[in-house]
């Protein structure tokens, strides 16, 4: 029966999905609410296929569940409870976002002193161990730890790095990288 019930829907959608779309521009007067309109109200109906009486109630229960649904988006846009009036911020996943925070940091970092500078970029950028890092600059270990923590401090409080919560999104791939 189920199976049954599905090639009739995917029948059903494949056959009225223009109509469909076209009541949905009626009632949205957007052709694209139209298209989110309908996959809502096909996501319903597919949901309550089985408990349907016949194949032909699918065109009536769709209809039904498209005016119901386009009402209850008029309601929530009527009273301000748009879902998309504030969207957050998207996460800089993307190549621009990781350019752009890169960007901010490299600009705090040029305002360190130089020795801070070197040990951060020695430490977080080339991934060197404390002790290493205090043999290339020539100081103890201790003023290694001590710049690290000043610095870290120093671009914490900077207000351009201020929105970048890891470093680690910003060192450069360590693939295939040797150090020598």
């Amino acid at each position: 029966m189920s199976a049954e019930r599905d090639q009739e829907f995917a029948e059903f959608v494949d056959g009225r999905f223009t109509a469909l779309q076209r009541f949905g521009y009626l009632l949205t007067g957007e052709w694209h609410l139209a298209e989110d309109l309908v996959q809502t109200a096909l996501t319903k109906v597919w949901f309550h296929r089985n408990s349907l009486r016949s194949a032909n109630a699918l065109e009536s229960y769709t209809r039904t569940a498209m005016v119901n649904t386009s009402t209850q988006w008029w309601r929530r846009k009527w009273k301000g409870e748009t879902p998309t009036e504030v969207l957050p911020e998207p996460a800089s996943d993307s190549q621009y976002g990781v350019v752009d925070d890169r960007d901010q940091l490299l600009r705090a970092l040029a305002e360190l002193p130089r020795r801070t500078r070197a040990t951060l970029v020695l430490r977080y950028f080339e991934d060197l161990p404390e002790a290493e890092i205090a043999q290339i600059m020539g100081c103890s270990v201790g003023t290694v730890k001590s710049n690290i923590s000043r610095g870290l401090a120093k671009l914490r409080e900077h207000q351009l790095v201020a929105g970048i919560t890891s470093a680690d999104r910003l060192a450069p791939e360590k693939k295939g990288v040797d150090h020598e």
